[in-house]
């Protein structure tokens, strides 16, 4: 087993963060995210660690965006381990934004990978240009 040895400011840092958890423990986490813009849709990305995709929801009203997701907890353990120290939890992300124009649900799409999810959002009306035939 490897044992790290507190020193006195460790001892408070860890007492600090015990606090910080203590006051909210379910409390959800605002995910960083990031908004670029193209002249037909926005791609947003957000950093959501340990989600899988199948616990994701996103929804999206008019010019507002809502994602919501979390991790499990995994209990595998082979008979006769038992759980010597934890610090990993469950985890709850939550993040509501609004953008400045509507949105095309339904031509809006979404992407898992390596604990990233991106979001492609469609502008609403913002088609590219055609050209017109005139009689």
């Amino acid at each position: 087993m490897f044992i790290v040895p507190l020193t006195r400011e460790s001892r408070q840092l860890s007492r600090l963060f015990d606090a910080f958890d203590a006051a909210e423990p379910n409390a959800a986490r605002a995910p960083a995210l990031d908004v670029v813009e193209s002249d037909t849709a926005y791609t947003v990305t957000l950093d959501m660690p340990g989600v899988a995709k199948e616990d994701v929801k996103v929804s999206i009203e008019g010019k507002s965006v809502t994602v919501q997701a979390g991790t499990k907890r995994t209990d595998e353990r082979k008979e006769g381990d038992r759980i010597v120290y934890r610090e990993r939890a469950v985890t709850r992300y939550s993040r509501r934004f609004s953008l400045p124009v509507e949105l095309e649900q339904a031509e809006a799409g979404a992407k898992l990978e390596h604990g990233v999810l991106t979001l492609t959002l469609p502008k609403r009306g913002a088609r590219s240009a055609a050209q017109i035939t005139i009689n």
